[in-house]
């Protein structure tokens, strides 16, 4: 019996996946829940299980190609099972996969219907399969990469031949038809005559020097959908500050060393969100969400602050969870564990949830102010600058000091400008005498 496996729908709202490596081969026996294939989807890399215990047939998708939820990915031949005995087992789910930890695969794989269940074939003789009727009009099959470049090249993808597995439209046969097109005279463009022109001396560049084409990563198309979320949802206003931190900096450089023997990295950070942690407990707006459709506020009681990280992937959100119960030296240890995995491409989908309050700290790379965008649907983001030496006023006195740059936007419909302000301060109070994060 033949069994096609489609990508399944995994759950967290995604509807494509991008296949990031094989586990199998084309002749491999492989058990149910065994790996398939490892696929990026949304921010985080996660494995594929197989759905039943079979032998490998064929493989739909080469590593790089985006495969939209509902498409084949593998097809099986499952020995021993024919007849009214292989109807009986196409009713059957095909996997109910579970939440493991780390694993970050939520929901249940699909259910293939009788259709996915087709009669065996060898390679050298396709199996002869009709175009899929959708009112008058017949669909197809297709690889997601032909469908592409059908369209692309304008061409009508179901007047195309397929000679691939049980007769699906393959790259191959899509430049075939083009090439068959190209050959036939009527096909060709008219030529035009050329005007008579003094010759100009031009250099010569190719098309292929003049720009360079990237697919989008799953990571860019839903931080891009994000983005818009965030833009369209609430309302932004953003208030910008300094603060003087001489004393944070030589309370930090005094516990480096130490810090450093236990390989832990002691950066500003820690003390910027044990801060955040404390000034939210003072606000508690700033750590609300707006219900709008039953007309009500949510204050959460707990404060999971996010840390944006950039990878070169794109940008992720892990959250380092009850900031306000963890000590300094904690808190470093979680932001060197969440920013190893960032880096490895290693988090998880729970290690990015939840979070209540966000900050970003673009001044590691060099920036001073900026204009964050909130992470809907909280109700604030804080963007941390590049520290500043600038001479201050102390005492009365002109003296060398150093400034850290605070950004901070909000939700204008949750957040008025006086409450704003008024935790900028308190997280001010705490920055510039860190001692009171101990006490406070």
């Amino acid at each position: 019996m033949r069994y096609i496996f489609k990508f399944p729908d995994i759950g967290e709202g995604l509807d494509e996946g991008t296949i990031a490596e094989w586990y199998v081969n084309k002749g491999q026996t492989v058990n149910m829940g065994a790996p398939l294939l490892k696929m990026e989807t949304d921010k985080v890399v996660t494995d594929i299980p197989s759905p039943k215990t079979g032998i490998i047939a064929a493989m739909y998708g080469q590593v790089g190609e985006t495969v939209h939820v509902g498409s084949p990915l593998v097809e099986f031949d499952i020995p021993g099972i024919d007849g009214a005995e292989a109807i009986i087992e196409a009713a059957k789910p095909a996997f109910e996969a579970v939440k493991e930890e780390g694993a970050g695969v939520v929901g249940t794989l699909e259910i293939a219907d009788n259709s996915a269940y087709l009669p065996a074939s060898s390679e050298a003789e396709p199996v002869s399969v009709q175009p899929v009727e959708t009112g008058s009009k017949y669909r197809a099959l297709a690889t997601p990469v032909a469908r592409a470049m059908a369209r692309e090249l304008g061409i009508n993808i179901d007047l195309v031949t397929g000679t691939g597995p049980v007769g699906r439209v393959t790259k191959a046969d899509i430049e075939k038809f083009t090439t068959d097109m190209a050959s036939q005279p009527n096909q060709r463009p008219a030529e035009t005559s050329k005007p008579m022109l003094p010759e100009v001396q031009s250099p010569v560049i190719s098309d292929n020097d003049r720009i360079e084409i990237k697919p989008l990563s799953q990571m860019r198309k839903v931080i891009a959908r994000n983005m818009i979320q965030s833009k369209h949802n609430a309302v932004h206003m953003t208030v910008f500050d300094e603060v003087e931190v001489s004393e944070l900096i030589r309370i930090r450089y005094k516990y480096k060393e130490q810090f450093e023997k236990e390989n832990i990295k002691l950066t500003y950070l820690p003390f910027i969100l044990k801060a955040t942690a404390l000034a939210l407990k003072s606000h508690p707006v700033m750590n609300a969400e707006l219900d709008m459709e039953n007309s009500r506020m949510i204050y959460k009681k707990y404060y999971n602050i996010g840390i944006a990280a950039d990878t070169e992937e794109g940008l992720v959100v892990p959250v380092i969870r009850d900031v306000d119960q963890m000590t300094i030296r904690n808190i470093a240890i979680s932001l060197n564990q969440i920013s190893e995995k960032a880096r490895d491409r290693k988090l998880t989908m729970d290690e990015m949830k939840d979070g209540t309050f966000t900050i970003t700290n673009y001044g590691s790379i060099g920036g001073q102010f900026a204009v964050p965008v909130i992470n809907y649907p909280q109700a604030g983001i804080l963007g941390i600058g590049r520290l500043v030496e600038k001479p201050v006023i102390k005492n009365g006195q002109i003296v060398p000091g150093t400034l850290l740059p605070l950004s901070l936007s909000v939700d204008h419909r949750m957040v008025d400008g006086g409450e704003v302000t008024r935790f900028l301060n308190r997280l001010m109070e705490y920055l510039s005498d860190p001692v009171s994060l101990i006490i406070g």
